[in-house]
Formats: structure tokens, C-alpha cells, sequence
């Protein structure tokens, strides 16, 4: 029963989320609710009776209710016209008796019903009668029925209410029975809405999510110069007919929604702004009004921070002097390079590790004051060692070390290009047979790409 439980309230949620409401200004309705089942006396199964005469024998006998207690009864319509409705729905339930017989059985009901609204749509208390046909499974049985009955509902709001229900279902498969069924909860109308609250339904307001004037059809006159919005170029400025509703509030014959400087007189060049300094920007967007500058920087000259000849918008270090050769970054040096390697001979890990010796810290900040002088630039950081142990494992730690310096270069605000390369005991530098040649290979470089 948990998972029927779960599978309504997922129906539940979906249709909420989907569906509006009923009648001919609310076309569709929701009803979420509990259900009961009673098979007796209405069975037609062994040691169950049935006779027109005694079909409503028990029917107050709430002893031989099935009721599901949580959310088991959801239905979805739509208006149709002349007070009928189609009406779906899905109802579950728990079937532990059959009259006075236990029994431990799922019930699953679909039924698509007419409905017929007895009284005028604007009444509160809608009685109802209904009938249509369905499928029904309990359990492995199945079988397509036939079901009507009366229902009530009583409409709290315009669009909440509550409904009460009983119906009758004969199925037609034999080993399933014919049943009663109850059901009440609660009705949610949609549809027909007054979204703007202005008194006219959507489907008769000509604007029907903007509260308005029933001589403008529901739409709006928001500044009450007598200009319907819809057709006011200025819905919210009071303005003149000849200019569509709009002012002009500077004079210049430019109407303010198109003047970019609507309290200052322009020119129709510059879409009624002044521009003080001829640089054909104007003052309103132009970001030194009393200096002439080029369109492209916003009316302002370009600067050249670094006063290395070359501007700031072309200079992809515009803090650092360089050559235009090199798009005004400064360029690594044989020394600079040299520097770097010399660096990075200290550079120290724990034994077997990637992780940095305390002492190594130092170094790698002299190497990040040299790194962040160069961000264009790009280098391979490069790890190495000697031949003991494996040459796989070997080659795993050059990696991990490589990894680790970029990792804190990085952290430590280099932006120029850093690949890390692991090379293991591929590319030595003395022999290997040696203690001092081991130590020699044991090394990181850092070498210049571009």
C-alpha cells in the first residue's frame, strides 16, 4: 500500500503542477481524495447473494468498507459544454475484506466518466450524477466494468470545494465483483480566471495579465493620457496623440522612450544627446565626455600603462614593459632560463613521494617571482629520476612530482602556460651507477616552450 501511497501523490503533484479547471469560464477540475470499496452485498461470488431488492441492504454498513486513508483517489476534467464534463480517474486501494470474509488483495481502478451538473453552473452545491466504464485489477484479475452514480460537491470559493460520491461498478470479469464505491475530498476548479484580478475573465480581457478599464476591454491605461498601453509607444509617461503618447521632454523633437538623453536637448545623430567633445561619442556614453577619444574605447584615448609603446588594448602585459615583438610582454632570457634551472636543482621531495622538503618552499617562491613576470609565456615543467626501482614506478613519481610543482606554482598566482611532464629514468644526465650521478638525475626542470 506504501508504494500506491507514492504512486498517487506523484500523479498528485503532476497534476497540480499541469492542470487548470470546470465550468464554462473554469474548463478543468481536480479532485484529490480518499476512497472506499464495498463488495458486499453487491457480489455476485460464492457465498455472496445479490437481488435488486437487497442491493442497498447494507449499505451504511461501514464494517464491510474498505477505506484507504491516505490519498487514493485522483481525478482530472474537462468542461464540455451544456453542464457535462469528462472526467478521468485512477483510484487505488487496499481490499481486505469481502463482506465479512478477510481477504488481502490491491485494487487499482481507471474509469473515463460523463458527468452532469443537475443545477446552474454559478450554484454552490452542484449535485451531479455520472456514469461511464473502465478497467479494474485486483491483484492477477482483471476486467473492463461499467459504473454511474451520484455525486455533491459544495464549492467553498471560486475555485476550491468539496465532493462527496457513491457509484456502483460491475465488472465484467467474473472472478472480480461488482462493487460499490465511495469517495470524498477535495474539488480545485481552474481555468477561467481573472489572472489580473480587474473583474474580466482572461478569455473575454483582451489583456489578461495586466489589471485594466472595461471601455479598453481589460487593458490598461497606465498614465491616464487616454492611450490604451497596447497602443501607447509611453505606457507609464503621460505624452501627446501626435507623438503616439510619448513626451519629449527636452524640446528637441525626439520623444523620450527614443531619446538616449531625454533632459538634455541633442542632436538626431546621437539619438538626441550632446556631444561636448566632438569625438562622435556622446556625453551619455562617453566614458571622458570633456576629452576626445575613439568610439571603440568609449570616447576615451587609449592608454599605455607601461609606457612601452605599446597600448593597453593591444599589450597582453599592460603592467610590464615589453616589446611589441612579443605583444608588449618582456621575453625569457638565456639568463632567466638559467636562472629557473638552477631553481629547480633544489627543488626537494620526500623520499619516494611528491610531496615538497620543508626547505624546498623558498625556492619554488623565487621561482613563482619569476614565473608571474612572463604570463604569455609557456613552459614545460619537467620530472626526472634516477633508475632505482621499476621503470613504471619511476616514471608514475616523475609525473606526480611534475604534477605537484605546477600544482603550486599555480596555487601561488602563475598565469602563464605550465605542462607537466614525467620522464622517470628516460632521460638521464650522468650515470646511474654512481651515487653522485643518481643525485643528478634526480631533478626537475623548467625549460622554456614559447
Amino acid at each position: 500500500m506504501k508504494r500506491l501511497n507514492q504512486l498517487l501523490l506523484a500523479v498528485m503533484v503532476l497534476v497540480t503542477v499541469t492542470v487548470n479547471a470546470q465550468d464554462s469560464n473554469h474548463p478543468w477540475l481536480v479532485k484529490l481524495g480518499l476512497n472506499a470499496v464495498d463488495f458486499y452485498p453487491t457480489g455476485e461470488q460464492t457465498n455472496f447473494s445479490f437481488a435488486s431488492d437487497q442491493i442497498f441492504k447494507d449499505y451504511f454498513n461501514f464494517d464491510h468498507y474498505n477505506a484507504a486513508y491516505a490519498i487514493s483517489d485522483v481525478r482530472v476534467g474537462r468542461y464540455l459544454g451544456n453542464k457535462f464534463s469528462l472526467i478521468g480517474s485512477l483510484k487505488l486501494n487496499k481490499i481486505s475484506k469481502l463482506g465479512d470474509v478477510e481477504t488481502s488483495s490491491t485494487y487499482i481502478n481507471t474509469n473515463l466518466d460523463v458527468k452532469y451538473n443537475i443545477c446552474k453552473e454559478a450554484s454552490k452545491l452542484q449535485p451531479y450524477i455520472f456514469a461511464g466504464g473502465g478497467y479494474n485489477w485486483l491483484d492477477k484479475e482483471d476486467g473492463g466494468d461499467v459504473n454511474g452514480g451520484l455525486g455533491l460537491e459544495f464549492w467553498v470559493s471560486e475555485n476550491i470545494g468539496l465532493f462527496v460520491e457513491s457509484g456502483y461498478h460491475h465488472v465484467f470479469d467474473s472472478n472480480v465483483a461488482p462493487y460499490f464505491q465511495h469517495g470524498v475530498g477535495v474539488a480545485i476548479r481552474f481555468g477561467g480566471v481573472d489572472t489580473d484580478g480587474d473583474g474580466i475573465f482572461d478569455k473575454d480581457d483582451a489583456c489578461p495579465d495586466v489589471k485594466g478599464l472595461p471601455q479598453f476591454n481589460g487593458c490598461p491605461d497606465s498614465d491616464g493620457d487616454g492611450i490604451v498601453d497596447s497602443k501607447d509607444d509611453c505606457p507609464d509617461v503621460a505624452g501627446l496623440a501626435k507623438f503616439n503618447g510619448c513626451p519629449d521632454s527636452d524640446g528637441d523633437g525626439i520623444i523620450d522612450s527614443k531619446d538616449d538623453c531625454p533632459n538634455v536637448a541633442g542632436v538626431a545623430a546621437l539619438n538626441g544627446c550632446p556631444d561636448a567633445d566632438g569625438d562622435g561619442v556622446a556625453d551619455a556614453k562617453d566614458k571622458c565626455p570633456q576629452v576626445a577619444g575613439p568610439v571603440a574605447n568609449q570616447g576615451c584615448p587609449y592608454a599605455d600603462t607601461d609606457k612601452d609603446g605599446v597600448l593597453d588594448k593591444d599589450d597582453k602585459c599592460p603592467e610590464v614593459a615589453g616589446p611589441a615583438s612579443n605583444n608588449g610582454c618582456p621575453e625569457v632570457t638565456k639568463e632567466v632560463q638559467k636562472q629557473l634551472n638552477e631553481y629547480a636543482k633544489v627543488i626537494y621531495f620526500d623520499t619516494g613521494k611528491a610531496t615538497f622538503k620543508p626547505e624546498t618552499i623558498a625556492t619554488l617562491e623565487k621561482v613563482v617571482a619569476i614565473l608571474v613576470q612572463y604570463p604569455t609565456a609557456e613552459f614545460d615543467v619537467e620530472g626526472h629520476t634516477d633508475s632505482i626501482g621499476s621503470a613504471k614506478s619511476n616514471m608514475a613519481l616523475s609525473q606526480r612530482r611534475a604534477d605537484a610543482v605546477v600544482s603550486y606554482l599555480k596555487e601561488h598566482g602563475v598565469k602563464c602556460t605550465l605542462n607537466a611532464k614525467g620522464y622517470g629514468e628516460t632521460k638521464p644526465i650522468a650515470s646511474n651507477r654512481t651515487r653522485s650521478g643518481r643525485a643528478k638525475n634526480r631533478r626537475v626542470e623548467i625549460n622554456l616552450v614559447k
